[in-house]
């Protein structure tokens, strides 16, 4: 594929920061957004806006079939056995959020388990945490190895039959380990537990299939793979989906409402009560169109090959300390000896380059690394080696502006 190609296709791109060219490196927190997913909301907004479902008119018409369309190409990009089980959320926070509403804090009870890792984003931390707390379950963790992945024997020593539920990131958003998360699927299933994914940070960049994973219930959000803000996915297994109790009541996800009972749509539409997000999920229905004609296989060659070059090039900066293991995802986090992250970032982006800096809401793993906070890099289908070569430079210029400080 042709990086400049699809870099050009992304508008903001094409500007400068603080006088520099715009060097942006922080894709995991929010990708940018393709000219093609701008002008599908703008279409959306132009030509069809009405509510979805409620009426016959022809706008609604086609507002319906642009929502419900997007359904189904959320469907086939994570390999759904039917639109049923694919419901639209704010994002990945509201997912996971339903989740352990609707599921765990229903079906978990005293002397029950509940398992994850300490490296979890705190939208895959919280939810669990507090449904232990109310339900009396034990909240349990699979211990990390030195580089911050999990091995398969630790999972099997951690999880037994008294787990009901395993919630794992598929990618770290701190070290970019990558998760075997078909055979931890295994491990759970074996002792009779349900497997949630926090998809967050594999969807965007590895192919996603829900039932070659055999997970339960698969969480991601839209900003962070080319669409916009605002909507997210839960994906569920019918089986379960159809026991769970809805998340929120009112407009749209009900079927009959007496005085003192009412009944619910069949799914998905009974967890999306509500007028739904719909331009969100247009523009999202835009994104997957246009990551699948890049390939999410190319996407992933293509992010593999950057991030050895950044370790091969960031571990040459003297001072530099890279957290994670040599084989992950698309990021690098670091620190840079007697420099704050804080400051790390306000100087590179003095020179145009985005980096995040803090503890990217996952304090446990930040207290198991030992540090207060980090910064990160990283990298998405828009960037270049030319990029992680000005990171480089600015981290070498940071470098020198601190010691000048620290001399004077």
């Amino acid at each position: 594929m042709n990086i400049k190609e699809i870099k050009a296709q992304f508008p903001i791109l094409s500007q400068q920061v603080n006088g520099h060219p715009l060097v942006y490196l922080d894709s995991a927190a929010t990708s940018q957004k393709p000219i093609q997913v701008i002008e599908a909301i703008d279409e959306y907004y132009k030509k069809m806006n009405s509510n979805v479902h409620r009426g016959v008119h022809t706008l609604g018409t086609w507002a319906t079939d642009a929502y419900e369309g997007a359904r189904e190409k959320v469907r086939k990009f994570v390999n759904a056995k039917e639109t049923a089980e694919i419901i639209f959320t704010r994002g990945t926070t509201t997912s996971l959020n339903m989740v352990a509403t609707c599921y765990a804090r229903e079906f978990l009870q005293e002397g029950d388990e509940i398992v994850t890792t300490i490296m979890e984003h705190h939208s895959n931390f919280i939810p669990w945490q507090q449904a232990a707390k109310v339900t009396g379950a034990t909240f349990k963790f699979i211990p990390l190895q030195p580089d911050g992945t999990v091995s398969l024997e630790d999972v099997k020593k951690t999880i037994t039959d008294k787990t009901k539920l395993v919630s794992i990131a598929y990618v770290s958003n701190v070290t970019g380990t990558i998760h075997p998360i078909k055979e931890i699927a295994e491990i759970a299933h074996a002792h009779g537990a349900v497997m949630c994914v926090d998809a967050a940070q594999g969807a965007p960049h590895l192919k996603v299939d829900v039932q070659d994973l055999d997970c339960d219930f698969l969480a991601f959000s839209g900003h962070k793979m080319a669409g916009p803000t605002g909507i997210g996915v839960l994906y569920g297994k019918r089986s379960f989906l159809e026991k769970m109790v809805p998340y929120e009541f009112g407009g749209e996800m009900i079927d009959f409402v007496e005085l003192y009972d009412s009944t619910w749509k069949e799914l998905p539409w009974k967890f999306e009560g509500g007028t739904p997000i719909i331009a969100g999920a247009v523009g999202l229905g835009a994104a997957i169109d246009f990551l699948q004609d890049i390939g999410m296989d190319e996407i992933e060659r293509h992010e593999k090959q950057l991030v050895h070059y950044a370790m091969e090039q960031l571990s040459a900066v003297e001072g530099l300390t890279i957290y994670g293991p040599k084989e992950r995802s698309g990021l690098v986090t670091f620190n840079l000896s007697d420099v704050h992250p804080h400051d790390l970032a306000t100087v590179l982006d003095s020179y145009g380059i985005a980096v995040r800096a803090g503890h990217h809401c996952a304090q446990p793993l930040m207290k198991w690394l030992q540090v207060s906070a980090t910064a990160r890099a990283s990298f998405y289908i828009y960037n270049t080696e030319e990029d992680i070569d000005a990171l480089v430079k600015g981290l070498l210029k940071t470098k020198e502006y601190f010691g000048n400080v620290f001399l004077g």
